[in-house]
């Protein structure tokens, strides 16, 4: 599994620097944001499952459901994203429903036993997720991905998320 690193002018001390700074400054709840980011994924799901449930039926009653659940979603996004830099807003909704996506995928090939497989897209999904979370704490520039710098060991997207949240810090 390659991984990917990222972007920036700031060497690998200064942004552990700044990892460290966002866990003890309080100005973040990581906790409750990773409980929400997984929330606005399953927001997202269901946007997905009543349109396909209104097109399937021809019931437009499903698509009124649709609206009310995505209106929920757009507001619960809001409280963790920006909307004024580029297209950062769609780009971290994407990564999230991506990433619930290949979750759900790696379940089904882990259950039916193609556990080689599975691993590899949950190692996908970690990735897409690691990647939501590098552009919501703006720890990289969206317009692309480099190494921080040539002489000192690239530090990861997942490297980052494994650093910052962790559900069981309360």
């Amino acid at each position: 599994m390659t991984s990917t690193t990222i972007t920036g002018k700031p060497s690998l001390d200064a942004l552990i620097g700044r990892v460290e700074a966002l866990k003890t400054s309080g100005s973040v709840d990581l906790s409750t944001e990773e409980d929400l980011s997984i929330a606005i994924m399953n927001l997202i799901s269901l946007e997905e499952h009543f349109f396909f449930t209104g097109a399937k039926t021809g019931k437009p009653e499903y698509f009124d459901l649709l609206q009310e659940v995505r209106s929920i979603r757009k507001e619960l996004l809001a409280r963790m994203v920006d909307r004024h830099e580029g297209e950062t807003w769609c780009i971290t909704k994407h990564l999230l429903a991506a990433t619930m996506r290949l979750i759900e995928v790696g379940t089904k090939l882990h259950s039916d036993g193609k556990k080689d497989d599975a691993k590899e897209i949950l190692d996908r999904a970690y990735r897409t997720y690691s990647l939501f979370w590098a552009l919501r704490l703006k720890l990289i520039d969206a317009s692309g991905f480099k190494q921080v710098a040539a002489d000192e060991k690239p530090w990861t997207l997942q490297d980052i998320v494994n650093r910052l949240v962790n559900c069981c810090n309360e």
